[in-house]
């Protein structure tokens, strides 16, 4: 295992499986941990890695204060270290070129990780039909893979990416120095262009309420936006 700072808060962990593994874009892995008194703790991380990548599947992880996995991630684990993972997880909160688009995707915090899974197979795949991301977070120094982000927007074809930031400027012309808001899902839309095919929503509850209710209030139909939350 080898891993890699990406916030103050968050980290990339690259995990090697000792089987062959083969997921799609938006899947999860369980990660579970055994104490040497064998009690166990068990999370599911969403897997960042692009199907096609090869290699180490990056899981990235955002530690908690009151967590029981992710500090011991945080605070103990080291490259090299091996941990049990179990998976691919997961069939609704998925998507492939080959379902193509256009696609709208829209994440708070750590909620990025399957969308940039998405992001990074669409791109290695050099898809041609339209996609814009939207992603939230307090600054734009905890935007996860905040400048892999902006390089796949410059280049042919890329997404249209998008900054809400709480509490913070923005810099960018586009970007938002808000929370998401109705108002905010209807931009979105007239900004990709025409009505999405698919739509995937990820975060914590309160976000994906707010972002999916906008959405519905904005004439998306239900029927193509696909969530996932993480939180209680």
């Amino acid at each position: 295992m080898a891993i890699e700072p990406r916030t103050v808060r968050v980290k990339s962990y690259f995990v090697e499986p000792t089987q062959p593994f083969s997921f799609r874009a938006g899947q999860h892995v369980d990660v579970r941990l055994t104490a040497p008194d064998g009690y166990q703790a068990e999370r599911s991380y969403s897997i960042a890695s692009a199907p096609e990548a090869g290699g180490p599947l990056e899981l990235v992880i955002e530690v908690l204060d009151d967590g029981e996995v992710s500090p011991y991630f945080h605070e103990t684990a080291e490259a090299g270290d091996e941990i049990e993972i179990r998976g691919p997880i997961g069939g609704h909160f998925v998507w492939s070129v080959g379902d193509g688009g256009p696609l709208l995707l829209v994440g708070g915090g750590s909620g990025i990780v399957p969308l940039m899974s998405m992001l990074r197979h669409r791109a290695a795949r050099a898809a041609e039909s339209r996609a814009l991301l939207l992603v939230a977070a307090r600054s734009a120094d905890q935007v996860i893979f905040r400048e892999e982000l902006l390089a796949l927007e410059q280049a042919p074809n890329g997404p249209i990416v998008v900054l809400a930031l709480s509490r913070d400027r923005a810099d960018r012309a586009g970007d938002y120095a808000r929370r998401v808001d109705r108002e905010m899902m209807t931009e979105l839309l007239e900004r990709l262009g025409e009505p999405p095919r698919y739509v995937f929503v990820c975060g914590s509850n309160p976000f994906v309420e707010t972002a999916t209710q906008g959405l519905t209030d904005a004439g998306v139909a239900a029927s193509v936006v696909r969530t996932e939350r993480y939180g209680g």
